[in-house]
């Protein structure tokens, strides 16, 4: 984590319209967008109509602390628990066919509310049942991610994934985090496919899996 008071990014020329970012760039979306209080993390795919058995993906995040992990399990938003103990972070539900135009699922953020001791929140894509199926990420099109100012539904920040899940033979990729840095939001696109799926990464970030 940056220091606080990082001015990497303050004398930047940050332009709205350039949105669409690549894995690795970190955006300060504050910088972005001064007075965007309140934002929607929505995400989109298209799956293989052709597929005899239809691929599960799902959206999920996690609030981790300065140790990089989560500090109860509600802090894991996912569609069995689709908000944070303090309604900060909202998951708006879950398809289960990624069919339609437009965001497939959406996760509305108050970055306000978000509590202090929270500096990061992590964003995960996961195929349910993908490895009892044989599926992985591979077999995902058009994959992406992007922010909006919930205020006036303008896309400050897209991410596509494209390119970047057709190599991967996973089931759950960390997509993206919102990094807090003092009073300032950073995005940053990681595209990292983990093995063993969302319950490696839950068990990772200290969340306790309860079998059954």
């Amino acid at each position: 984590m940056a220091d606080i008071f990082d001015d990497r990014f303050d004398n930047v020329d940050v332009k709205v319209s350039d949105n669409l970012i690549a894995k690795g760039e970190d955006i300060n979306i504050t910088a972005k967008d001064p007075t965007m209080a309140n934002l929607v993390i929505g995400v989109g795919w298209t799956l293989n109509a052709f597929d005899a058995d239809t691929l599960d993906l799902d959206v999920s995040c996690f609030l981790l602390d300065k140790n990089g992990k989560t500090r109860k399990n509600e802090d894991f938003v996912f569609y069995n628990n689709l908000q944070d103990e303090d309604e900060s972070i909202v998951h708006n539900g879950d398809n289960l066919t990624g069919a339609g135009d437009g965001d497939d699922e959406s996760i509305s953020i108050n970055l306000q509310g978000i509590p202090f001791d929270i500096l990061k929140v992590m964003f995960v894509f996961s195929i349910y049942r993908g490895e009892e199926k044989d599926q992985n990420l591979s077999q995902v099109r058009s994959p992406y991610i992007r922010v909006i100012n919930a205020s006036n539904s303008y896309e400050l920040i897209r991410y596509d994934l494209a390119a970047d899940a057709a190599e991967m033979k996973d089931t759950a990729v960390l997509v993206a985090s919102l990094n807090r840095e003092g009073p300032k939001w950073h995005f940053e696109a990681i595209g990292e496919a983990v093995e063993g799926g969302l319950s490696a990464i839950a068990t990772g970030y200290d969340i306790i899996i309860h079998e059954g």
